[in-house]
């Protein structure tokens, strides 16, 4: 036997075959710890992921909404200048009356 063993033993100091055992075992918890962290990041991702495709179906159905209510307001607009228009020819027509009826009145004459 080597002189260093011998040596190892009586000081309680491991020997190398044993370091060798425990860096091992170290690692080997360290990789099931890094896996369970994988596990849970990967639910995470997948988690994520769902909640993407939810937002972007809820996206779809409020930009077809959007749509849908920019053509109805482009409706609305297109009736509020026609009948803005209809208005003004109204009220021309209602001045041009008022003119008839007014020249069409005897005005008082004055004596004096």
């Amino acid at each position: 036997m080597n002189n260093d063993e011998d040596t190892l033993g009586w000081l309680g100091l491991p020997t190398p075959l044993q370091m060798y055992r425990q860096h091992c075992r170290l690692l080997e918890n360290e990789i099931r710890d890094l896996n369970v962290q994988l596990r849970k990041a990967r639910e995470d991702v997948f988690g994520i992921s769902q909640m993407l495709l939810a937002t972007q179906a809820k996206n779809a159905e409020f930009a077809g909404y959007l749509r849908q209510r920019g053509g109805e307001a482009a409706e609305m607009r297109k009736q509020i200048d026609t009948l803005t228009t209809s208005l003004r020819v109204s009220q021309r027509e209602a001045e041009g009356l008022k003119r008839i009826v007014n020249e069409m009145r005897p005005r008082p004459t004055t004596i004096v």
